[in-house]
This record gives structure tokens, sequence and C-alpha cells, in this order.
């Protein structure tokens, strides 16, 4: 039964601490922050007990002198190497204490080191909201075992947003070949934690896991991680820089006239060579640019037509244009072009 300065954990939920009184059934247990909360006796489990206070009839041992001792250094552990060791296998796993009750099991995460080499690694941490990492385990791992990070409930997933593992790897008492130090980062899915379909049987577990490759025969992982603010600020960057030149190159290549008729073809395909990394709302602006540089070179010239070819799509294009014509363009007349020689995606302006 546990006692007043007994170091206790709780049996059913996570934490513990040193119990200050014990009143009725209830253990008062205060954390390693200094806060103080009341658990049923029996969910404590002892961890330590506390040390017995000295009676009258404790008399203190005075140590017999002795020889200065001088430390012999420690000799490296032989190590068991396997054939293939030689070459880095490093995994990053999270296993589920209870895998059929997963939204209250905690989480164990490992690091497993299959290789001959000891390694010396920094296991950190970040949310996409925060700008720093942090570190949450650091240690030398020896050749060929696997080694217990820490325990985790679902409290931290929201930490978890992406993970990185740092290492250097060595040999000690012999001769090796070098490894480059390497950084792996990964973005993991957090949402995977509340699936069972998404933790899979792995050579090194014996229950299903989440298992990250740090490293695969020698080979760092290089995930790709993107940080939607750097990306939302090299796009606009890219627009600033690229839209004049645009304008200029294709200023009289994508408008043609047809006898008394300009027409001009707004398919995204005609404007730009490519749409990789362009959103809807990127491709639309491109799009609108080109319509305003049109009317822009076209509105004095009275009587003159021009056909604007966008497509039938959703009417996203053709809404937007509309409604640039009512707030710039409003004496222009507007209608839906031939439909013998454009179909149903064209609307033909006159200019008034």
């Amino acid at each position: 039964m546990a006692q007043v300065n007994d170091i206790v954990r709780f049996l059913n939920q996570m934490g513990g601490g040193r119990i200050t009184k014990i009143v009725d059934n209830m253990a008062y247990v205060e954390d390693e922050d200094g806060f103080e909360q009341p658990v049923l006796l029996r969910e404590c489990v002892v961890v330590e007990s506390a040390k017995p206070k000295p009676t009258a009839y404790d008399k203190p041992v005075m140590p017999l002198p002795s020889k200065e001792v001088i430390a012999e250094p420690a000799k490296p552990i032989a190590v068991e190497e396997t054939e293939d060791g030689d070459t880095l296998n490093v995994v990053l796993a999270y296993e589920p204490r209870e895998i059929k009750h997963l939204n209250t099991t905690t989480f164990d995460a490992y690091l497993v080191n299959d290789s001959n080499y000891y390694l010396y690694f920094v296991y950190m941490t970040k949310s996409d909201g925060d700008s720093e990492w942090v570190t949450r385990y650091h240690d030398i791992v020896e050749p060929n075992i696997q080694v217990h990070i820490e325990e985790f409930d679902r409290s931290l997933l929201s930490q978890m947003d992406r993970v990185a593992v740092q290492y250097v790897a060595f040999k000690q008492g012999k001769g090796f070949k070098l490894k480059n130090p390497a950084l792996v980062e990964h973005r993991l899915d957090c949402t995977k934690f509340y699936k069972v379909h998404c933790f899979h049987d792995n050579e090194y577990f014996d229950t299903p896991v989440i298992a990250l490759d740090i490293v695969k025969n020698d080979r760092p992982a290089r995930m790709v991680v993107v940080d939607s603010a750097d990306l939302e600020r090299a796009m606009k960057e890219k627009r600033a820089q690229d839209r004049p030149q645009r304008q200029q190159v294709k200023k009289h290549d994508k408008t043609q006239k047809k006898g008394e008729i300009i027409e001009c073809d707004l398919h995204i395909n005609e404007l730009l060579d490519t749409t990789a990394g362009l959103s809807n709302k990127d491709m639309l602006d491109v799009q609108l640019d080109e319509f305003r540089r049109v009317m822009d070179e076209n509105r004095n010239r009275k009587g003159a037509k021009i056909v604007f070819i966008h497509g039938k799509g959703e009417g996203v294009l053709r809404k937007a244009l509309l409604d640039e014509l009512k707030r710039k363009y409003p004496r222009c007349e507007v209608q839906d072009a031939s439909f013998r020689e454009y179909g149903f995606g064209a609307t033909l302006i006159t200019v008034k």
C-alpha cells in the first residue's frame, strides 16, 4: 500500500509524483511542477518507496579511510556484427499499446538501428504552426538494437505534424568506413493514429506499427516537405516577376483579326506554357489580365467586335468577364457569339 512521500504512477491515467498526504482513501499527489492532484489510493502504483525517517537508535556510520582509486578507462563492449550490418538501415516506428482501443491507448516511439554502427541521434518534433523544433530524445544507440524513445498519448499528436531524426554513425575500438551524417525530416499524418488499417506489420516488431524509414540501405530518406506559407510567398514573387513578361510575349500571339472581328482565346493552355504550381484562382487571374489587355487596346475603337473564347466549363470565367464589363466597360454590348462558329463557349462584345 502506498504511503506518504512514496513516488507513484497512476494506474489508469498518465502522470504521477510524490504523495504529500493521505486522507481516507484519497492520496494527494504532487507532480514535478508542484501541482497537487487527489487520486484514489488504489489507483497509485509505487515506483519508489519513501526513505524511512532516522530514529534515535540510528547511528551515523563513518566511512573507513581508503586509498585513492584511479578509475581505469572503460573498454569498448564487444559488438557482435552481422554480415550485412555495415549497411545502415534505421527506422522510426510508432506502436500502440492497445491497437483495438486507439481512442484511449497510449503509443510508444522506437528507433531501430539495424546496423553494425553506433548511432548518436537526436529525435525532434514540430507542429505546422511552430517555427522551431523541440528535442524529445537524444542518446547513443548500440548496433543491431532498438531503443524506446518515449510513451505518449493523443494530446501530443498536435505537436507531431513533422518529425525529424539527426544522426552520426561510428564504431568503437576498430576501423570502419565513414557514413555521412544526415538529417531526415518526415511529414507525419497524425490522423493515421486513429485508424487501425494504417498500422502495418513490420520485420522489427511483433505487432502492427506506423514505420518511417530514416535510412534505407545507406541512403537517408529524403521527404519533400513544403511549407504552405513559403509556397504562397514564392508563388506571389513568381507571378510578380513573370506577369509583365507574359503580357509582352503573348500580346499579339493569341489575338487575331478575322475580317472585322477580333478573336481572343482565353483557354489557359493558350496563354501559358505550363500551369504547374498554379491554383484555379491564379489561372483565372491570368485569363482576366488577358481580357483586360485586349479590352483596353480596343476600348476607343467604336464599333469594334471582339469574341472572347472561354469554353463552356462551369461558367466561372464567363461570369467573371461579365462582372468586369459591368464595372469597367459599361458602354459595351454583350451577347453570345455565333454558335455555328464558336459553339457555346464564346462571348461577343461590341465597343460603343
